[in-house]
């Protein structure tokens, strides 16, 4: 009876271990998840804060017009960071929208228009956050 005992206790041992493998990885997963939203909200805090500073610079071109230029450059940065971190159809089709409304100010801005519209660009962060957060 001993020897039959053995290979239950193996089994027993070995579907343990297979299960909290298992568990482990299903929420290692999960907090890949996690992480990755929490990465995405961070990012579009951050673009959030360089859509006011744009806001900002547009307004105070005159004084000091290379504040519009580093204010888009914060923006692209980020966007950067959030494309390489996700996969999210919806998230990168928000960083698109808003790369694209980052794009139009430049040429804006290279076309000689000292105070371009920005709410684009502030229409499309918005987007952005709403999406990283639902």
């Amino acid at each position: 009876m001993a020897a039959s005992r053995r290979p239950r206790r193996r089994s027993t041992t070995i579907a343990a271990a297979v299960a909290a493998v298992a568990l482990t990885a299903g929420l290692t997963t999960g907090c890949d998840a996690v992480n990755k939203a929490l990465d995405c909200a961070r990012t579009a805090d951050a673009i959030a804060e360089s859509v006011t500073e744009l806001q900002q610079a547009v307004e105070n071109a005159a004084n000091d017009p290379t504040q519009t230029s580093e204010a888009l450059d914060s923006i692209d940065k980020n966007l950067n960071e959030i494309g390489d971190k996700t996969e999210d159809t919806d998230v990168n089709k928000a960083v698109d929208d808003l790369q694209a409304a980052v794009t139009n100010v430049r040429d804006s801005i290279k076309n000689g228009d000292e105070t371009p519209d920005v709410s684009p660009v502030t229409d499309a962060a918005g987007e952005l956050t709403k999406v990283c957060t639902s």
